[in-house]
């Protein structure tokens, strides 16, 4: 064996330690409290402590009976002889929450494994379904985000939201694995992800192949328009980060100046010129997709390890993992989870596609972006100066 095959069989075996990790460590925490099995289990839960009902559905209990509500009266789900719908999004739940076994669920709740499956399917393309109505076009008005920040605002009035990608680990067949293994060197799936300054996603483009670059997979989704991305307004944008791009409708960062957060702390925290400044609230601004992908992966850990199921399925779960978290952000604005990112500032390592290919070109790539930037630059600069000659 060559050194290359030794990293990935380390590689490898770390991603088993991490599965062996949420089986063992996760998996097995939503039963804290509750003793019962069967049909007994899901009254107990529901019935007992808001902790631990939430700890094993991953939401606050009236949450969970709203989306239940939701699915029953849509004719998406229905109760079965012994199987309400309760039970079936628990058992999704326990699934994509925990990413727990499916012979841990048979004893659990007390089911057949083919049971169990057929449920999962069942809640999962119910779940899909809601995709349209759950993943909306951002609102044209300034967000408020922006609006409240004196440090935002006017500069980022025309931003309606983020676009970056996100890296899930993924399982294909050995025939595919050369181009779903992304530049860390792990197989994964590339998902190309948008969303709102309150951490709702607006659109996800899950399923491309690790070692595609984030700007490519952008540029194939601008080019089908079956994947309906949402019309971008003339005058408003995205911002994107250096793995994009900086064009009409997506406004980069300033390349050969700091831009990551963490570059700007302690003696160099200071912005030194107009770019710098622009490029550090821009980063301020566009971690709201870092917190949306850290409550996405934290609330569904399913996300974080290659599972066993056909790609396709894969595919799926990501779009009912953000079908379900939209849901619960306007369902509950004090989601514990939310509340944890609320202020903060989510850490961004820095990602194997922060780099553009060389290849692509994307239409009008000159005259907003461009122009936009160095007038937002410019004017934000010069504010910024005013305050300190102030001083």
């Amino acid at each position: 064996m060559d050194d290359v095959d030794i990293e990935l069989d380390e590689m490898e075996l770390v991603a088993a330690a991490a599965g062996y990790y949420y089986y063992n460590c996760i998996s097995k925490q939503p039963s804290r409290g509750v003793q019962s099995k069967g049909s007994g289990f899901m009254s107990e839960l529901l019935n007992g402590p808001e902790d631990v009902c939430r700890d094993m559905l991953r939401m606050d209990k009236h949450v969970f009976q709203k989306l239940c509500d939701v699915l029953r009266q849509r004719g998406l789900l229905r109760d079965t002889s012994g199987v309400s719908i309760e039970e079936q999004l628990a058992i999704f739940l326990s699934i994509v929450g925990h990413s727990e076994r499916n012979r841990v669920i048979q004893e659990r709740f007390q089911h057949s494994g083919e049971t169990i499956s057929r449920h999962f399917n069942n809640v999962l393309k119910a779940i899909k379904s809601l995709a349209r109505e759950f993943l909306q076009p951002p609102p044209l008005t300034t967000p408020p985000e922006i609006l409240k920040s004196n440090r935002l605002y006017p500069y980022f009035k025309d931003c309606i939201g983020v676009i970056d990608g996100l890296h899930i680990p993924a399982h294909v067949p050995a025939k595919d694995q050369a181009r779903f293994r992304n530049k860390k060197g792990y197989l994964s799936q590339n998902v190309l992800a948008a969303c709102t300054f309150d951490l709702q996603f607006i659109f996800v483009y899950p399923g491309w192949e690790g070692s595609a670059v984030d700007s490519r997979v952008l540029r194939a989704v601008l080019d089908d328009p079956d994947q309906n991305f949402p019309p971008i307004p003339e005058g408003k944008y995205y911002l994107v980060d250096m793995g994009y791009f900086n064009s009409e409708g997506f406004v980069a960062p300033f390349e050969g100046a700091r831009y990551r957060l963490q570059e700007y702390r302690g003696a160099n925290q200071l912005p030194r010129n107009a770019k710098e400044l622009f490029n550090n609230r821009h980063a301020s601004l566009g971690n709201a997709i870092q917190k949306s992908f850290h409550v996405l992966k934290t609330r569904f850990p399913i996300l974080t390890i290659a599972t066993q199921y056909a790609f396709q399925t894969q595919r799926d779960i990501v779009i009912a993992a953000c079908v379900i978290h939209n849901f619960i952000r306007r369902e509950e604005r004090n989601d514990w989870l939310f509340n944890g990112v609320e202020g903060k500032i989510v850490e961004e390592l820095p990602d194997e596609d922060d780099q553009l290919d060389p290849l692509l070109s994307l239409p009008n790539q000159e005259p907003m972006g461009y122009d936009s930037r160095d007038i937002i630059a410019a004017e934000m600069w010069n504010d910024f100066i005013n305050v300190w000659d102030q001083w």
